[in-house]
């Protein structure tokens, strides 16, 4: 067996842009999986930092919560070196575009799709407003969830560039996320984690 389900972490630094603006982030870099197997929630910044977390482990899938350039911008280069598919919900293709002109994603994620890794599932949230086709990872065996830049510690995520809604995302945050066990940690594409409970007491069910 390839020994304990865990989550592993790190933090990769670099730049967001988006409408002719750039902007210094931090971002999570989530590796799901055993001492086998995983996949990688994410590819920001660096294919060295998300390596590093991934160590000797089979890559099974590079899972992209959405498509700004702080998230995909090394997944092709990472498609490369661990040879497994990039994962992308196909509305966030114009987003994805932005980046990448020369390199397609290579499944599409839908809302209720399943991704198996290490002996545990995770569920696919389709949860549109910061991007089209944002989408958070629900793994009930770990008791937590991987929203990317759709929930934060401190609430929703930013709604103010091209291709995003507020209501849209609050609405998906409600119907989506807030549904969940109270006590469901979510792990968040930047910043520190937070719980679906202190989440929806802030926001408001």
């Amino acid at each position: 067996m390839g020994g304990t389900l865990r989550v592993d972490h790190a933090v990769s630094s670099g730049t967001f842009s988006l409408d002719g603006e750039t902007f210094d982030v931090d971002n999570n870099i989530w590796v799901v999986g055993d001492d086998e197997e995983c996949i990688v929630i994410d590819a920001p910044h660096s294919v060295e930092d998300i390596l590093a977390v991934v160590g000797e482990r089979r890559v099974k899938a590079i899972v992209c919560t959405h498509a700004h350039d702080d998230h995909v911008r090394v997944a092709p280069a990472l498609r490369e070196k661990v040879v497994a598919p990039i994962l992308l919900h196909p509305a966030d293709g114009p987003v994805w575009e932005l980046t990448h002109t020369d390199h397609l994603w290579d499944l599409d994620l839908a809302d209720g799709s399943e991704i198996q890794v290490a002996g545990t599932t995770l569920s696919v949230l389709h949860t549109p407003g910061h991007a089209p086709g944002a989408v958070c990872l629900y793994a009930p065996d770990l008791h937590c969830v991987f929203t990317g830049d759709t929930l934060f510690n401190g609430g929703p995520g930013a709604t103010g560039r091209s291709f995003s809604d507020r209501p849209t995302l609050e609405d998906s945050i409600r119907a989506k996320l807030f549904g969940l066990p109270d006590d469901t940690v979510v792990h968040t594409g930047h910043g520190d984690d937070t719980t679906i409970g202190a989440e929806a007491a802030a926001l408001g069910r």
